[in-house]
């Protein structure tokens, strides 16, 4: 019997990943391309999608490169991409911008405040699930750019998501998924289909925005010009694909209803899976299509974890990022070794980690992060240790929003840059108070996921199923029982603190 392969790409905040998986759920090579992120004011994050086509080009060939494999034997291309987007083509899908906002640009708050004016948060909230901040969702990022950029509005086609321009650049058709419509804002989650009526109430073309199918549906084939920049037949099928969210859960084992997996990158996010959309009004958990056709995803959000992280080691970790070049080690182990060395608690320092905001469980757009109780007598390592902790609490509030819904489970898969910590993993065990499992998907969790979709979109895999055999428990880290209660006591504190740093940071932005 041929062997058939499943191409997937994971377009990330950071960079592409390209993953290439045999029929069996093996991945055979993989390839990873970065691309840069401009901030050209504050509150704007864009990325030039064009730099996404060149790293998919050029990530496809790395891979391709490092195997031996007859590409005739590519069953499909399949593939995940950040929410949120929004990217202007025309008839011909000629970028009309040459950068477009990410997910967590915030440029359309005032849009968003006047257009919730007239359609209700709380209508739009529960028609939608939309429930990140508002003036991320791709709806207000149009009324902004139509309010600001009318010309380049007016000449538009269509709206494309991240991975939808892709699959313009593969097939040639303008099309999306529900996952990735979800996130729009502009999409009934109970019926999957686009609203007439929050399209009306936001003055905004429904004609503007694409067709919207399955994510195991057809895509269309690869086209001619796309097969010779890739190096690959024309001709092989291009499956839809799912928002990366989404995507990652597959990956996680998120493929029945209650389970619940926790996602740590340069954002992060803790997932549950159900039959049914779970809205709740008084925090308004986000809640949107998954991938898995007849299934729904809600998740709490932070918006800041590695890359917070990252800035913290960057600006403030000179001694280990040295240490680390003399020795060829890991930076952020020694952070953590360093850490290990404070108690739990970190002598009373609290570390807000929401440097790019706040997101479900503290919903005010002007928190900002802080280190407070610091003292002469504290330390480097009491420092360290803040921060890993601070970030951990942020995670803990989110899950605990599940909690209080009722959902029950005795652990939480960690996927993700962060899952590779076992210093970190025993940390959220103690803070979360359950067990946190390493799966041996780890980091390639949204690219398996796009490659599952391919398997099934292609009927390789007759359904998701196999995931459970594929996906294998690496490591379980349980919880300290006296941890638990020394951190379950400064959650409190943590709360109360960033709340109230959100609102000093408010009035100090709003009075300059």
């Amino acid at each position: 019997m041929v062997q058939k392969y499943i191409l997937a790409h994971d377009l990330g905040t950071g960079g592409n990943k390209a993953v290439l998986y045999s029929s069996e759920g093996k991945l055979i090579s993989k390839a990873f391309k970065s691309y840069d992120t401009y901030y050209p004011y504050s509150g704007w994050a864009e990325h030039n999608p064009q730099d996404w086509w060149e790293a998919v080009i050029e990530s496809t060939k790395k891979l391709l490169a490092a195997t031996e494999i007859n590409k005739k034997n590519i069953a499909c291309i399949s593939l995940s991409g950040h929410s949120m987007g929004i990217v202007p083509v025309d008839k011909e899908g000629k970028l009309l911008r040459k950068t477009v906002p990410l997910w967590n640009d915030s440029r359309a708050i005032d849009k968003a405040r006047e257009i919730l004016k007239l359609i209700g948060y709380d209508y739009w909230y529960e028609k939608t699930g939309a429930g990140f901040r508002p003036e991320n969702h791709s709806i207000f990022k149009l009324a902004w750019f139509k309010e600001n950029e009318p010309d380049m509005f007016n000449s538009t086609f269509k709206f494309l998501p991240t991975k939808g321009f892709i699959t313009l650049k593969l097939t040639g058709n303008f099309i999306s998924d529900y996952s990735d419509a979800s996130f729009s804002g502009l999409m009934d989650i109970n019926e999957l289909k686009y609203s007439e009526e929050i399209f009306n109430l936001s003055g905004l073309p429904v004609e503007k925005m694409p067709v919207l199918l399955k994510s195991v549906d057809y895509a269309g084939e690869l086209t001619k010009e796309a097969s010779e920049l890739l190096g690959i037949p024309a001709g092989i099928a291009v499956i839809n694909g799912g928002v990366d969210n989404a995507c990652t859960a597959i990956g996680a084992g998120n493929i029945k209803e209650n389970r619940i997996y926790n996602y740590i990158g340069s954002s992060s996010w803790i997932a549950a899976t159900s039959a049914k959309p779970i809205i709740n009004s008084k925090i308004k958990i986000p809640c949107y299509a998954h991938s898995i056709p007849n299934l729904y995803l809600s998740q709490v959000s932070v918006f800041s974890t590695g890359s917070t992280l990252q800035w913290y080691k960057d600006i403030f970790c000179d001694k280990e990022n040295l240490q680390a070049e003399k020795s060829d080690g890991n930076v952020y182990s020694m952070i953590e070794k360093n850490a290990s060395d404070s108690p739990v608690g970190s002598n009373n320092i609290i570390f807000i980690p929401s440097f790019r905001g706040g997101a479900t469980v503290s919903p005010n757009s002007y928190l900002r992060g802080a280190f407070l109780g610091l003292e002469l007598s504290h330390n480097k390592n009491d420092i360290n240790r803040a921060v890993l902790e601070g970030i951990s609490f942020e995670l803990a509030l989110a899950l605990k929003e599940y909690i209080n819904l009722g959902m029950k489970s005795k652990d939480i898969r960690i996927t993700g840059g962060g899952s590779k910590s076992k210093f970190w993993r025993q940390m959220l065990a103690d803070v979360f108070g359950i067990d946190t499992i390493l799966t041996s998907i780890d980091q390639e969790a949204a690219a398996f996921g796009a490659a599952a979709i391919g398997a099934v979109g292609t009927g390789i895999w007759k359904d998701f199923s196999i995931v459970d055999e594929i996906v294998k428990q690496v490591d379980v880290s349980k919880p300290d029982k006296q941890n638990v209660r020394v951190y379950k006591e400064i959650l409190h504190k943590f709360k109360y603190a960033m709340d109230k740093v959100g609102e000093i940071n408010e009035f100090c932005l709003k009075n300059q």
